[in-house]
């Protein structure tokens, strides 16, 4: 048993490990020479990110969904660069939107050089990752731009908020689907489609990357408020001290109005307070660690991970099936 890629990923055979470790590899040269630029600022601005590490959560994805057909075929590793330059791209527009400080460990980039830069920077990512996919065939080209447009529109649907009416666990639930689970599920579907996998092992390892996905935003939900930044690689509440709606501050809400406990609707009211006041922010965060809330989000980042592993049963027992089922276990384990 070898620990390997995110989150202590257990991999139990020699050789799978080796095509995951040499396919992570290949990746992380793609990504570095598709950030290169004439301009040496834009350059490193552009590997600022790269640089600073990350989970590579989904090029692990695709190396391990390859196995269900040819591994060594062409086009996985450049899918794998496309995808993880996707969600590097989108990173530098999050951190602009939440005015984040600090991305996995290090100065974002718009606190470093301004949001301006930060969201140019961004956007040569895309095109970069654009060109590479170009070489991949229309079908790749149609996959991703369906996966970026479903990002895109999730992430206006959670500023714009829920529509009159509808549940905001459940319009959360949709937002999170399209921001998060849609490139992880591109990032399966890639793996096997590029391995030249039968098309019912490419549906089943899509479907799995969007509840997997979804089981990844949760635990992330979590980890903002029960993490501290080391363990997290970003500030500790951030998502809290911009207003952005989290499950566990959700679940809190509905409680909160479905019960009206005074304690809860005073920890409303701070939530709704201002948060840029750092006592304010940690008070948030201490009752929020110890309420009920919390461990309602814990269970449902659980059952979306289980979902994403009871999915997989159809495909035939093997050490990358394995690997799939462990990686649920890692992500709720992130969680706590």
């Amino acid at each position: 048993m070898t620990v390997v890629g995110p989150f202590g990923l257990c991999v139990r055979d020699q050789a799978l490990e080796a095509d995951v470790q040499a396919g992570l590899s290949a990746v992380e040269a793609g990504l570095l020479e598709a950030t290169k630029s004439e301009v040496p600022f834009i350059t490193e601005a552009a590997q600022h990110l790269v640089r600073a590490g990350g989970k590579r959560f989904r090029p692990l994805l695709a190396m391990l969904a390859s196995q269900f057909g040819d591994p060594d075929a062409p086009g996985i590793v450049p899918s794998a660069v496309v995808v993880e330059l996707t969600h590097l791209a989108t990173l530098y527009h999050d951190d602009v939107m939440d005015e984040a400080d600090v991305r996995r460990g290090v100065d974002s980039a718009n606190i470093r050089w301004g949001n301006s830069v930060a969201v140019l920077t961004g956007d040569f990512l895309f095109a970069r990752a654009s060109h590479i996919l170009a070489d991949l065939g229309p079908e790749a080209v149609r996959i991703q731009a369906e996966a970026f447009e479903r990002l895109v529109t999730g992430q206006i649907l959670e500023t714009a908020g829920p529509r009159d009416g509808r549940d905001p666990v459940g319009h959360y639930l949709d937002v999170i689907a399209g921001k998060t689970g849609s490139l992880i599920a591109v990032s399966g579907r890639f793996g096997a489609m590029m391995s030249g996998a039968d098309e019912s092992v490419v549906d089943i390892l899509t479907q799995y990357g969007e509840r997997l996905g979804v089981a990844f935003q949760l635990a992330d939900d979590v980890l903002d408020i029960a993490s501290d930044s080391h363990e997290s690689g970003k500030t500790p509440g951030t998502d809290l001290r911009e207003g952005i709606p989290t499950l566990p501050v959700l679940l809190l809400r509905a409680q909160a109005a479905a019960e009206g406990k005074p304690d809860d609707l005073e920890l409303v009211e701070l939530l709704d307070g201002d948060l840029n006041d750092d006592a304010r922010l940690a008070e948030a965060l201490r009752r929020l660690r110890v309420h009920p809330a919390l461990d309602q989000a814990r269970q449902d980042t659980i059952r979306y991970a289980q979902e994403a592993r009871a999915s997989l049963a159809p495909l035939p027992e093997c050490y990358a099936k394995a690997a799939l089922e462990e990686l649920c276990d890692a992500v709720v384990h992130r969680a706590g």
